[in-house]
């Protein structure tokens, strides 16, 4: 019985080998495409200011088909890529490259933008998404076919919402002071839609997003004073009518100028200056 095991046995491995040998021989080629992309001027240059200096990548070329097809997205025209790109670089990377040094965007960054020409509308609230943020790596902004490039409103649009991402982005490193959220929590609401930004910075939120949470109520905080000059910041702050809403907003700001100072070395004002100094430039 033992002599009969050891041969059938062998026998099994001998037809295993046999037709492991058969199967080898009846692979095709392979259906992987391998031939390297045809890179043109724009993505050339996106390469020399993106992926070389700071491996951000930024995706402008994909299937429609991959998003949803009940909302109005799409990828953008060419013309409006490297605008949108250069808006990025003079107001968003270098300014941060100045106060926190040449490797602060190396080290902590997104590292892809998807960017849309479309309109990305929430179909579960009246809402319009402007930008989404995916796990710290990859940022989607949406609506660039429709940026007035010479008018400053419509491009601290965008500007507003990397800001408002980035600075996840950055809390996801380094968490926030948790009294932030305690200060007046008592009126984060999921329907802050139904508020306007007036209504909410009444209650102590800079906008109505604010007041959804905590999170957003920081990063909210921070967008806008990264969006706004000091002094156009400061319009916006003493035109509430609430003595409380205004110092509990002047409190949060203060944890803000914090926590950028005590853990990344940079005072947020001068910041905030040289990012309101370039958005002015870029219109101009």
């Amino acid at each position: 019985m033992k002599k009969y095991f050891i041969i059938t046995l062998i026998s099994i491995a001998l037809t295993g080998l046999v037709a492991c040998s058969d199967s080898s021989n009846s692979v095709g080629k392979s259906q992987i495409d391998t031939t390297p992309p045809i890179l043109n001027d724009l993505d050339i240059w996106l390469r020399s200011n993106f992926v070389s200096p700071y491996n951000i990548e930024i995706l402008y070329k994909w299937d429609i088909n991959d998003t949803d097809v009940d909302r109005f997205i799409h990828p953008p025209f060419e013309e409006s890529v490297r605008p949108m790109a250069e808006a990025l670089q003079k107001a968003w990377i270098e300014p941060y490259t100045a106060l926190g040094g040449e490797n602060f965007i190396k080290n902590i960054a997104p590292r892809q933008f998807t960017f849309a020409g479309g309109f990305n509308f929430d179909p579960d609230t009246p809402t319009r998404i402007l930008g989404i943020a995916e796990a710290g790596s990859k940022i989607t902004l949406f609506d660039l076919d429709f940026l007035d490039f010479t008018d400053i409103n419509s491009i601290k649009q965008p500007l507003k919402t990397v800001q408002h991402e980035y600075a996840h982005i950055l809390n996801q490193n380094i968490p926030f002071d948790i009294i932030y959220g305690q200060i007046n929590p008592e009126n984060y609401n999921a329907n802050w839609f139904n508020r306007s930004d007036a209504q909410a910075r009444e209650l102590g939120y800079i906008t109505a997003y604010a007041s959804s949470q905590s999170g957003e109520d920081f990063v909210e905080m921070v967008s806008e004073m990264l969006t706004n000059s000091k002094a156009d910041f400061d319009a916006i702050v003493d035109g509430i009518v609430s003595d409380e809403a205004r110092a509990i907003i002047r409190l949060k700001e203060s944890i803000v100028v914090e926590y950028y100072q005590t853990n990344f070395g940079i005072d947020i004002y001068e910041l905030q200056a040289l990012t309101d100094a370039a958005t002015q430039e870029l219109v101009n």
